[in-house]
């Protein structure tokens, strides 16, 4: 018995440590992304000093910066960062992603993103890899936000039945819809002018011209 309760000592602490410092919810007894999950907690501890005084700037105009600079449709980051992380960015997830947009580890050192905590990089890599997967799939919102959750390999033209993928993409685009800017009313055409009966014209009359008398 004290064998088996050293033994999964060590797991529980992890598993407590990602609920506690990654505001999450994950069972203490879960083996999955183990690896991962150690990944994030130490990228953690490696930032948390750098923001204890000095903390984070605001979120919503850093993303809408982000956006514009990589040409992504207004709105679509911030409503991905808000289902990803709730737009906290010291987020961790039960399988180890991190920061507001919950970049996984190796997505993260894909992206060259070396603090994913640091909100300005942070989000700056999120809108890179969402970038790329909208010039992939040419434009498709629903198909680029579906790779961003489970990797381009698994959307194969259509967004994966795979218990997760479909329900996120949905919950991002929901707030998409909420986030995006309106298009102009469009102005109201004009009412049509009464047409007016058109009078008839009346020749005026000459009075009579006295002709010189013959003689």
């Amino acid at each position: 018995m004290k064998v088996a309760l050293c033994a999964l000592l060590p797991l529980v602490l992890l598993n407590l440590a990602v609920a506690f410092f990654g505001d999450t919810s994950v069972s203490l007894f879960s083996l999955s992304f183990l690896e991962q999950k150690a990944h994030a907690l130490a990228a953690y501890a490696r930032h948390r000093p750098s923001c204890l005084l000095e903390g984070h700037p605001e979120l919503t105009p850093l993303i809408r910066d982000t956006e514009r600079r990589h040409r992504i449709p207004t709105g679509l980051l911030e409503a991905l960062v808000e289902v990803e992380s709730n737009t906290r960015p010291h987020r961790i997830s039960p399988a180890g992603a991190m920061g507001p947009g919950q970049l996984m580890p190796s997505t993260a050192s894909l992206l060259r993103v070396e603090d994913p905590f640091e909100p300005a990089p942070a989000l700056d890599g999120s809108a890179r890899y969402l970038a790329e997967q909208l010039e992939r799939y040419r434009g498709n919102v629903r198909l680029a936000v579906a790779a961003y959750n489970a990797g381009p390999g698994n959307v194969n033209g259509r967004v994966p039945r795979n218990g997760e993928t479909e329900f996120y993409v949905d919950k991002v685009l929901t707030h998409y819809e909420r986030l995006r800017p309106r298009p102009p009313p469009r102005p109201a055409k004009p009412a049509p002018a009464a047409k007016r009966q058109a009078r008839p014209v009346s020749t005026p009359r000459h009075p009579p011209v006295d002709r010189p008398s013959a003689g």
